[in-house]
């Protein structure tokens, strides 16, 4: 089972090697998780898994192959044979029987279920003692128990006290988009530290250092606080097709004005133009000349749009081809000047890069940002953070 399992996670693109698998072996062989699904998954889970993003691939591998046991692995001999455990009937409950129903406390569940592995021969149905289906044993599915341990497939009732099948990190894999946690976790990639102003921080490692080298005699050593350096400037698209996108924007936001002291942001709609607002519901009338911000922000930020990049190739390449405004220049022609002020720049685009390629607009933006648009994905949020370091 457990070989079948490796090759399993080999083949969903878990790089576990032979040397991580017989750590888990070892692990087994000692002790570590005797009697509790939960314990060998977070065993395995810590043995063959190198980065949080593959949880997500890992618990559906691990859900899949170990479909039916869910909580107690018996003791050597006592399995539960899965047609004992197949869906019989939804059973409808009064609240007057849900009412006698007494749940147990979690020592007493755990030394009951145990007991019930040794004692039954036979499939069992709509009962209140027996592992089975549909009735009120706290053990089995189907019925109902406020307590229980659900043993085999999901219940109507959901009134589990553990079910370890939760997938508490699906949006993690590097395929998926973002939520606010994994976006810090990416963008904490940019952060970089500088030592500035006076030495006023303890330097641990310098005065052990020092010390030593002074035959023992404590020689302190101070050093600069560690000030976060890294500028940003987010300039976010807004309205039409991005309202699709406000969910994801707003996390990213939120992450990034969480992760970085030197975030200064703007919006624009689709492209750049002469002009770019801090508040959306004022954008037509206290916009600022995108000149100034040029020339207010110096070039050691980092740029960062956040678009779609789904419009007319004309509201790109030529002069009047704004949707809102006329312009009198071509947005290409804003969107080199910031690339010249701003040498570290990149584009995250929300939409699935399976689709950029039907886009002409996404085509021409990627061109001028000489390819350095990425998916905002956790992937590609990271390749991003790499090309902005």
């Amino acid at each position: 089972m457990l070989v079948e399992f490796f090759f399993l996670l080999r083949g969903a693109g878990l790089k576990v090697s032979i040397t991580e698998f017989l750590a888990l072996l070892e692990g087994l062989q000692r002790g570590l998780a005797q009697y509790s699904i939960d314990e060998f998954y977070y065993l395995a889970r810590t043995c063959l898994v190198k980065d949080e993003s593959l949880y997500d691939r890992f618990d559906q591998v691990f859900a899949a192959h170990f479909k039916g046991i869910e909580h107690v692995f018996g003791p050597a001999g006592a399995e539960i044979p899965q047609d004992w455990l197949r869906q019989q009937f939804d059973r409808l409950f009064s609240d007057e029987e849900k009412a006698r129903i007494q749940a147990l406390d979690w020592d007493e569940l755990m030394e009951t279920l145990r007991r019930r592995l040794q004692e039954q021969k036979e499939r069992h149905a709509g009962g209140s003692k027996w592992i089975g289906t549909g009735g009120t044993s706290p053990f089995g599915s189907g019925g109902y128990n406020p307590a229980g341990v659900r043993i085999g497939p999901a219940g109507g009732q959901r009134s589990a006290v553990k079910v370890w099948d939760q997938r508490v990190y699906r949006n993690l894999d590097d395929s998926l988009e973002l939520g606010t946690r994994n976006l810090k976790v990416a963008l904490r990639r940019l952060r970089r530290f500088a030592r500035q102003g006076a030495a006023d921080e303890l330097d641990l490692c310098g005065t052990i250092d020092s010390t030593a080298r002074n035959a023992g005699w404590l020689d302190l050593r101070m050093r600069p606080e560690r000030h976060n350096a890294i500028k940003v400037l987010l300039l976010l698209d807004a309205g039409g097709s991005m309202d699709d996108h406000v969910r994801v924007c707003e996390e990213l936001f939120s992450a990034a004005r969480g992760e970085f002291k030197h975030l200064q942001y703007f919006y624009f709609h689709n492209c750049v133009y002469e002009g770019l607002w801090k508040d959306n519901r004022r954008r037509h009338t206290q916009k600022t000349p995108t000149m100034e911000v040029l020339h207010t922000y110096a070039a050691d930020y980092k740029l960062i749009f956040v678009g779609d990049a789904t419009m007319s190739p004309y509201e790109i390449t030529y002069p009047g081809g704004s949707v809102e405004h006329f312009n009198a220049e071509p947005g290409a022609r804003w969107m080199q000047r910031l690339l010249d002020t701003y040498p570290k720049a990149i584009w995250l685009n929300p939409e699935p890069e399976n689709r950029w390629a039907y886009s002409s607009s996404v085509r021409i933006l990627s061109e001028l940002m000489d390819q350095r648009m990425f998916p905002l994905t956790v992937s590609g949020l990271e390749q991003g953070m790499k090309a902005l370091s």
